[in-house]
């Protein structure tokens, strides 16, 4: 099988107040698991079942959108789980991101602001990013489940603006539902690990 669903690498109700239980019910068990079982079946009507899910989102972007939608929602969260943690967030950064933010994106709080911006503003479903494009941070935006590897961008921090990621916990208050992660749900130490390994 190509695509496997993780169990999350916490407790359901680890991330409240900022994600509770219900959220992290339905959207790792119900959703993430869907983009799993359709991912699975499409891959292998398609003949792509022994490839990576990096090589999937990449193979059928653009020729097999049904495969696509699926394949890149599952990679999207096989990382956004991660991105997540109990007492995340904030200012302390690790000081090669902080470095690197400071000198591609001009600062924290800049990086703050223009992230939480491409949060809001994506129309509709879709995901904000923070990627490593030909060795610099940049700051983006995709809608549904597109993400940076297909315009050549390693993602090293991703957020979910499906409604379905914060609409029971934040109604249709967006932007705070993307204040709380960048606050308090980040995992930096996982954002460092995938800096370093996108900037090898």
């Amino acid at each position: 099988m190509a695509f496997e669903l993780p169990p999350l690498p916490y407790d359901y109700d680890a991330l409240a107040p900022y994600m509770s239980r219900e959220t992290l019910e339905y959207h790792h068990d119900k959703h993430h698991k869907a983009y799993v079982d359709n991912g699975n079946k499409l891959a292998e009507e398609a003949g792509l079942s022994n490839l990576t899910v990096e090589e999937i989102v990449k193979k059928s972007y653009g020729t097999n959108q049904g495969l696509f939608n699926n394949a890149g929602q599952h990679y999207n969260h096989l990382h956004f789980w991660k991105w997540l943690k109990k007492g995340g967030g904030g200012k302390s950064l690790p000081g090669a991101l902080q470095k690197a933010i400071d000198s591609d994106l001009g600062g924290y709080d800049k990086f703050k602001t223009d992230f939480i911006a491409a949060g809001t503003t994506q129309f509709g479903s879709g995901w904000a990013w923070l990627s490593v494009k030909d060795g610099k941070l940049a700051i983006s935006k995709t809608p549904n489940g597109e993400n940076p590897l297909v315009h050549g961008a390693t993602p090293i921090l991703g957020v979910d603006v499906w409604e379905h990621s914060y609409y029971i916990d934040y109604r249709n208050a967006r932007p705070k539902y993307l204040e709380a992660f960048v606050d308090s749900l980040i995992n930096w130490d996982y954002v460092l690990e995938r800096y370093e390994a996108a900037t090898k």
